[in-house]
């Protein structure tokens, strides 16, 4: 009778690996959370959470309510902005490494992925010579001392209380890269900028910020222009 359920056991474990999608066997660190999230990455957080003495329910692996309440109060006692998303900053509170190095030189395959990520939520459906220029564009920012010393620090960077880029705000961070935005960053990362040195891009049908308008134009590609 034991072997028998063991044998249940195994069979319903290996139909919950096949059967569940990729998001749910994320690591803590993989991805931005957001509330509605769900994981084991949403598990690992609940469980830090609570170690830390902020209760956020049940390790379920389900963001609800309960563990957004922990992550803001948690913020608060940080100093971090209490959005209740656990984000790069967060996670580097929290100690979560998100450092480790893949197969694409000193970045790590989550920097790529993210990377991917940002650009396929800025410029899906630009040009591909557009969104090699967007990943290019923060690899510059990697390589100017006035901007952060890693990709997700540059990606979620907070300046005057303002995200960087707009997706992280909106959750578009989030959405899963085609594989023409994870060709794109890998071309980036080779060595190719169609930008020629840009920092900075925006649409100037989508934003009136004067900031980005003030910044010395390079040139245009798709709807985007990139300026230093």
């Amino acid at each position: 009778m034991r072997k028998i359920i063991l044998a249940k056991v195994l069979l319903i474990s290996t139909l919950f690996l096949i059967v569940t999608p990729a998001a749910m066997a994320a690591q803590l660190g993989d991805r931005v959370l957001t509330k509605g999230c769900r994981g084991q990455d949403v598990t690992q957080l609940q469980q830090v959470l609570n170690n830390k003495g902020f209760w956020s329910g049940y390790a379920d692996g389900i963001f609800g309510n309960k563990t957004v309440d922990a992550l803001v109060k948690y913020q608060k006692a940080k100093g971090l902005k209490a959005d209740g998303i656990a984000g790069f900053e967060t996670f580097r509170a929290l100690g979560v490494d998100t450092s480790y190095r893949g197969s694409s030189g000193r970045f790590s395959t989550r920097d790529v992925e993210l990377l991917a990520k940002l650009v396929y939520a800025e410029a899906r459906g630009e040009p591909y010579s557009g969104q090699v220029a967007v990943a290019a564009t923060v690899l510059n920012r990697l390589n100017n001392p006035a901007y952060p010393k890693s990709i997700p620090e540059i990606i979620f960077q907070v300046v005057d209380g303002h995200y960087q880029y707009s997706p992280v705000l909106d959750g578009q961070i989030n959405l899963v890269p085609d594989e023409t935005a994870r060709r794109a960053v890998i071309d980036a990362l080779s060595g190719v900028d169609p930008t020629g040195g840009a920092t900075t891009f925006y649409n100037p049908s989508k934003t009136s910020d004067k900031w980005v308008r003030n910044r010395a134009y390079v040139t245009m590609i798709g709807n985007h222009v990139f300026s230093k």
